[in-house]
């Protein structure tokens, strides 16, 4: 396998440090984004000489632009980006206050469209690259309670396949991460939680808040197993746009993808009423 630059961001913990590690692993050079000096350096433990820790704040575009840009002169040429900072906001919608819809959107959409933006210059004048996020089955699917983050994952789901189609013509290849339920802090610790204020939802939600917080911990995915499939197909010559990752998120996807095509047949008819009797097709 040829050797790789690797830039991903928020390595700390979950699913972040286990692609970075499995890259190392595989012999690959990381630098990994956190957020103190403490982080950084328990991460470049991980491989001396090949663990190189950045502190950064992916809402900052600024700081992101300059670090990637400065990874590029002293580490090397990026060969593989990761956009995997984030984080998780549980709520319904109605609870769930608009500056808290912000942040997430600031986070799990701008941050990572700034990490990718500053790497793709460097990558389109190399005719090369790999540039990755992770969104989420929740970006294919949603549920209730989630309805800030599903929306963030569902917008970064659209930019990633647009880049896609844009940047294939540079032999650049894009691949959104879609992961299941990971045995990580993302449902525990991590997890940001709207307060609850309105009787209404307790029976439909309070079950959905108390499975999710019984389960965390005990989650079905391998982080490791991860960040190995990860690794693996920024090795392949045609690696895919989306890579749903765990037998859960497959499942859940799948019907979720079953359910928005059984809605469009059911309502073809209609939806063909609304044309011009003649027009231009897309």
């Amino acid at each position: 396998m040829q050797k790789q630059n690797w830039l991903i961001t928020g390595v700390s913990t979950g699913l972040g440090r286990a692609f970075a590690q499995a890259a190392l692993d595989a012999g690959h050079t990381v630098v990994g984004t956190v957020r103190s000096e403490n982080d950084r350096l328990a991460f470049e433990e991980l491989g001396p000489g090949h663990a190189h820790g950045r502190i950064l704040d992916v809402t900052d575009a600024d700081a992101v632009s300059a670090a990637v840009a400065e990874v590029e002169r002293n580490v090397g040429p990026l060969d593989v980006v990761v956009a995997n900072a984030g984080y998780g906001l549980e709520g319904t919608f109605e609870e769930t206050p608009l500056a808290e819809v912000r942040r997430q959107f600031e986070v799990n959409v701008f941050g990572a469209v700034a990490t990718l933006q500053a790497a793709l210059p460097h990558m389109r004048a190399r005719r090369r690259g790999h540039l990755m996020a992770v969104t989420s089955m929740g970006g294919l699917m949603a549920v209730p309670g989630m309805s800030a983050y599903c929306g963030s994952k569902f917008a970064l789901e659209g930019i990633l396949e647009a880049l896609s189609k844009e940047v294939a013509q540079f032999g650049i290849h894009v691949t959104a991460i879609e992961p299941g339920s990971f045995r990580t802090d993302w449902a525990g610790r991590s997890m940001t939680r709207a307060p609850r204020t309105i009787d209404d939802y307790d029976e439909l939600f309070a079950p959905i808040r108390a499975a999710r917080q019984k389960a965390s911990g005990n989650q079905l995915g391998n982080p490791a197993k991860a960040g190995q499939a990860v690794v693996h197909i920024a090795s392949v010559d045609q690696p895919p746009v989306h890579l749903v990752l765990g037998s859960d998120a497959l499942r859940l996807v799948t019907a979720a993808r079953t359910a928005v095509d059984e809605d469009i047949r059911t309502w073809e008819a209609l939806s063909r009423t609304t044309d011009h009797a003649e027009g231009a097709q897309l």
